[in-house]
């Protein structure tokens, strides 16, 4: 059944701008509106830096007129601001050249009913909780024996609540929070210093890790990446830290967006249905997950998303489509949708994940003579065209199956399409980011030294 609504008032304001929209002229309407409250607390060394809350809320309207399309957003709900606004939306659309695939989602595909997804902690915290724990992590990174000043820590809070009404009948709204934690210290002294850093970010406060295990965390990576040395140019495996694995499935997602594959900009335009992992690896996207960090009962045009297999026994099985790209491909949307206020949407996953695979991260590079096992990246060298890959690393050397020195300024390189194809995951998966890996190992790729 569906949620009731964060706020009934906000609904019938929604459907009083969709009137003015459809009285000024538009022949469809869709209206979004986001109201946000934040706190967060920053601190360095011991003492509080900055203390901020803000709130916030936000309107956008969006118009059709036959197939011209315009977007108009605002802060003012007042009646008079409401009718300037639907009346310029109107104006502008009838301005705007056609797009043969704009429009708002057809009465027979939007949803009237959807789970409620615990994505929101009714509890607000005080600043002088947010002090507290950002002070317990800095102080247990500090005790760290090595670690001798700090960049900060950090801890927010943030609500959120969303509301989405269109002139096909839909009506939903539901609300999300947040709680964030991090930190960030040095190790080391001169020309030899080293960073590292840790955070955790939940829907419910009491899913947080503790600040202290927090700031221990952030600690020991700090004191191990010092005394680093260069490497050889040598191609090797490469072992992916979970802290940098997900970027791997952010490739893939920007690859199998529908808007991307409708440009025909993506290395993965030609391969649905086809092999591009291993036999055995499943990727899975789930906006339905309770608590998730990415869950949503509906996208932003009212479609009921579902759990899908984006990459089943190693094989591609579909976009990432809103209505736009999936009409422009004669395809159905699969309710990846996602807007603010001031655009049209665009696809985006939800909860995307690697399934785990069978073997421990020691097990997975227990035969490994000399490879690398990353644990921060930089830079953006990846060609969402081609697939080819070149970034900047740092991490720890592996010689005979064990972690040895710290390595840093280093290039990896590949292209997607091996390392896709040459990828096995470990055992190691863990929740904890909405788009999420266990410890992945990839074949024959490049190390060369910066």
């Amino acid at each position: 059944m569906p949620a009731p609504l964060p706020d009934p008032a906000a609904a019938e304001l929604l459907q009083d701008l969709i009137r003015r929209a459809r009285a000024a002229g538009a022949d469809a309407a869709d209206a979004l509106l986001v109201d946000s409250a934040s706190l967060s607390l920053a601190q360095r060394l011991g003492k509080p830096e900055e203390l901020q809350r803000s709130e916030s809320g936000d309107i956008g309207l969006r118009v059709f007129v036959g197939k011209r399309q315009a977007v108009v957003s605002s802060t003012d709900r007042s009646p008079a601001m409401l009718k300037e606004l639907a009346e310029r939306a109107v104006a502008m659309a009838r301005l705007v050249p056609e797009d043969p695939f704009a429009g708002i989602a057809d009465p027979d595909q939007i949803t009237t009913e959807w789970a409620d997804l615990d994505l929101c902690d009714s509890a607000e915290p005080t600043a002088e909780q947010l002090i507290a724990q950002a002070a317990a992590m800095e102080e247990a990174a500090l005790a760290v024996k090595g670690v001798t000043n700090s960049d900060g820590a950090d801890a927010s809070w943030s609500r959120s609540s969303v509301l989405l009404a269109a002139s096909n009948g839909f009506t939903g709204g539901y609300s999300v929070s947040r709680r964030s934690l991090s930190v960030s210290v040095l190790a080391g002294s001169g020309t030899g210093m080293e960073r590292d850093y840790d955070y955790h970010s939940t829907v419910y406060a009491a899913d947080l890790d503790a600040p202290e295990e927090i700031g221990r965390r952030a600690g020991e990576r700090a004191i191990a990446k010092l005394n680093p040395k260069r490497a050889q140019t040598k191609q090797m495996p490469v072992i992916f830290d979970p802290r940098v694995s997900s970027g791997l499935l952010g490739h893939l997602s920007g690859a199998i967006n529908g808007g991307a594959i409708a440009r025909g900009t993506s290395f993965l335009k030609d391969r649905m249905g086809q092999r591009i992992f291993a036999e055995g690896i499943q990727i899975i996207d789930d906006p339905f997950v309770r608590r998730g960090l990415r869950s949503k009962p509906f996208d932003a045009e009212g479609v009921l998303g579902q759990r899908r297999a984006i990459i089943d026994d190693g094989v591609l099985t579909t976009w990432f489509l809103d209505l736009r790209s999936a009409r422009q491909l004669g395809l159905t949307t699969t309710g990846h949708a996602s807007r603010g206020t001031g655009g049209p949407p665009g696809a985006s996953p939800t909860n995307l994940y690697l399934a785990a695979g069978t073997l421990s991260p020691q097990e997975l590079m227990a035969d490994i003579e000399l490879g690398f096992y990353v644990t921060s990246l930089m830079g953006q060298g990846v060609n969402g065209v081609t697939g080819d890959y070149s970034r900047g690393a740092g991490g720890f050397m592996i010689e005979k199956g064990q972690l040895t020195y710290p390595i840093s300024e280093v290039t990896i390189a590949g292209n997607l399409k091996d390392m896709f194809l040459n990828l096995t995951p470990a055992s190691d998966l863990e929740f904890r980011h909405g788009i999420d890996c266990p410890t992945v190992r990839v074949e024959g790729m490049t190390l060369a030294g910066m």
